[in-house]
């Protein structure tokens, strides 16, 4: 377990920003982990988990406390159930399951972070989510005291939002355990219509696996969502915001205001989001607010390639970041009545 004072926190995210913490601890274990926790808890220390870094957003000031890197290692595969520990490289341990002739996480290849993060968010992209893969969680307890098994239906999985991410200061993921399905090489039905039509299949057909994982990663490299040190449209949190969900009351007014501002005949994405609530595009209520590709002076922007992604172009601070990014959120309320709320985990700053 390597332990270090004042240590940055910028190059551990994907951001690359914000200040250092009092301490850093690298656990490789699980016991490892377990240790660093209760030895904070204990003394009342505050504590930040840090995996891939890809979700978070510290401040200029850093964090006073220890900061624990999660970077344990370890994927099983035994017939079609997966296990991987909670620092394993999430796009790795996807290709490692198409490599297996795996189904069920091929189209969340190129998604940044680690594996341990996954059930918070309930990551998905393209039309899967990992809640619809996820058998049980396995965690430390902070509050018990204790290492636990999470059945997949004590998840309270929802729109990237879990039990976990409800309770941040209670569970540290250890490990994730997955069940897969073996479809002869071919993928889980295609989903999500922007993949059906690059793959040049209907909705609900299957593909090769490998096809379906490359042709995802294509689509998210467009879109600066697979991280490439060169390229700084790729220097940040991917989506920044989530799509909004509304009741029919909310849609309706909604509605109204596309009108009043687009024009009549105007229809703004809308997808059914359980009884009574419809999901509509945050990527487009920031375009049609003004706030186009590459939208902004400073040093830190909205990215050249999708509407969805703040940036840090290279020597932006994290107040240069959360200036742009509450800019976004009052243009977007004043169009359209609707606030955006941040996916990405803040620690020592809010919008």
């Amino acid at each position: 377990m390597q332990e270090l004072q004042d240590a940055p926190l910028a190059p551990l995210t994907t951001f690359r920003l914000g200040g250092p913490a009092t301490r850093l601890i690298t656990a490789t274990t699980d016991d490892e982990v377990i240790a660093a926790v209760r030895e904070a808890d204990d003394s009342g220390t505050p504590l930040l988990l840090i995996g891939g870094g890809s979700n978070l957003v510290i401040g200029d000031k850093g964090f006073e406390g220890t900061a624990l890197r999660i970077a344990t290692r370890g994927i099983a595969l035994e017939g079609t159930a997966l296990e991987l520990a909670a620092g394993e490289v999430w796009t790795d341990a996807v290709a490692r399951t198409v490599e297996a002739g795996l189904a069920g996480i091929e189209c969340l290849a190129g998604i940044p972070g680690s594996a341990g993060a996954t059930p918070i968010q309930n990551v998905g992209a393209y039309g899967q989510e990992v809640s619809s893969t996820i058998t049980e969680v396995v965690a430390y307890d902070r509050r018990t005291r204790e290492t636990v098994v999470v059945p997949n239906a004590d998840c309270a999985f929802s729109y990237r939002h879990s039990r976990f991410k409800a309770e941040p200061e209670r569970f540290v993921v250890l490990r994730v355990r997955f069940a897969l399905e073996d479809a002869s090489g071919l993928s889980a039905p295609v989903r999500y219509a922007e993949t059906a039509r690059a793959l040049g299949v209907g909705p609900g057909d299957r593909v090769p696996l490998a096809a379906a994982r490359e042709t995802v990663l294509e689509l998210r490299s467009g879109k600066g969502m697979v991280l490439d040190a060169e390229d700084h449209d790729t220097w940040s949190a991917g989506s920044f915001f989530t799509n909004p969900i509304l009741t029919d009351e909310e849609f309706a007014v909604f509605y109204a205001r596309v009108a009043e501002r687009l024009g009549e005949g105007v229809n703004p994405p809308a997808y059914p989001a359980g009884e009574g609530r419809t999901k509509t595009s945050a990527a487009w209520l920031i375009d049609k607010s003004g706030f186009t590709k590459g939208y902004g002076t400073g040093p830190a922007r909205i990215s050249t390639k999708h509407t969805l992604a703040l940036t840090n172009r290279g020597a932006a601070t994290t107040e240069d970041l959360l200036a742009l990014a509450r800019e976004v959120v009052a243009g977007v309320h004043a169009a359209f009545g609707i606030t955006l709320v941040n996916e990405p985990v803040t620690v020592g700053v809010s919008l």
